[in-house]
């Protein structure tokens, strides 16, 4: 049986119990130390490819001892916590004393209402930050940090599946939502999804090396790690919209079209567009014809159309209304794109 000890990891003055769960814990600190933080409903995907790539870089072989790297899941009371696809996860540990970590990582998922954390654990983030441990938010763990205050003054990463969500609730914060994950001087932010496993390599790569890096992405049956920059992947469009985004090979036209999709109510001008993927804009309709086989502004309006023909039959809200969201200047200007395009008015979809 483990003895256990008390330990003040949280600015509250509360102590909270903490289990010796194991011998890596009493052995020399390796070279990277990460500890995970479950918001309710986070992704399991995104906890499972972070941790996976963190096992398979601590050791030979596959045989998963944490020799150089350690890691663990943390929770109050080790209350398992629901993941987003329904599974349960058990922490194996309290919160731990923060200056035995290099990085702190807060897992998200679904967003609901209330925060995503609990006093305790917020204020336990806050004092990693004293102790200068760096903080990850993973997928919607960003909204934590910034739920916490703990992301003031920094840009964030932002899954393009919540960048209306985030920009709702922190109207007046930077983020991005066209990178995999933004590296700052002591925070780093990630989209999610198998990203997760690009921010672990990225940290491997730094702490333990480029061969245990490129050991367990290959593992995985991955060729690379793919870069901070690198844009994230844009779902297919609805509809007739020119070529599907994923089978784009030039990443600044992905990129482009990302953003087009992330702009709709207020469309970018082309000049705009060129210049966020820095590129002339001759050269951008161009490489954008060349790889789409439309030009930017007809693959942008026929975006727009999409989006408001799905509001139309997903949401109450008029015609009007829909008009503006997509961008155009009012209900007729709709209908006459509209009826071009689907050769229906948008009131035959009510």
């Amino acid at each position: 049986m483990t003895a256990e000890t008390l330990h003040r990891p949280v600015s509250s003055g509360q102590f909270v119990v903490r289990r010796q769960c194991d011998r890596t814990w009493k052995a020399p600190r390796p070279r990277l130390s990460v500890g995970f933080l479950l918001t309710r409903n986070f992704t399991l995907t995104a906890l499972s490819s972070f941790i996976d790539m963190l096992r398979l870089a601590a050791d030979d072989g596959d045989s998963s001892r944490q020799r150089h790297c350690r890691w663990t899941v943390m929770g109050l009371g080790r209350e398992p916590v629901r993941s987003s696809c329904g599974l349960d996860i058990a922490p194996w540990d309290d919160l731990r004393d923060v200056r035995e970590f290099d990085y702190l990582v807060v897992v998200g998922g679904l967003l609901d209402d209330g925060p995503q954390l609990d006093p305790t654990t917020q204020a336990y983030l806050r004092e990693a930050v004293r102790k200068d441990v760096r903080l990850i938010g993973v997928c919607t763990g960003v909204f934590a940090l910034v739920e916490a205050g703990l992301m003031e003054g920094r840009r964030c990463c932002v899954s393009w599946y919540h960048h209306r969500d985030f920009a709702a609730k922190f109207p007046n914060h930077p983020f991005t939502a066209d990178e995999l994950f933004v590296v700052g001087r002591d925070r780093i932010t990630c989209a999610g999804g198998t990203a997760a496993a690009d921010v672990a390599a990225y940290l491997i790569e730094r702490h333990i090396g480029a061969a245990a890096a490129r050991k367990a992405l290959h593992i995985l049956q991955n060729d690379r790690a793919r870069p901070p920059d690198q844009a994230q992947p844009q779902p297919q469009p609805l509809g007739p919209a020119a070529a599907d985004p994923s089978a784009v090979a030039d990443e600044r036209i992905r990129r482009a079209t990302l953003l087009m999709e992330q702009n709709l109510s207020v469309p970018l001008s082309l000049d705009e567009l060129a210049q966020r993927v820095q590129v002339s804009t001759r050269q951008f309709i161009r490489l954008f014809r060349m790889h789409t086989g439309a030009s930017p502004l007809s693959y942008y309006r026929q975006l727009r159309l999409n989006y408001a023909r799905w509001m139309l039959t997903h949401s109450d809200e008029s015609i009007t209304q829909i008009a503006l969201e997509a961008g155009f200047s009012d209900c007729a200007h709709l209908s006459r794109q509209f009826r071009t395009v689907f050769g229906i008015p948008p009131s035959s979809l009510r």
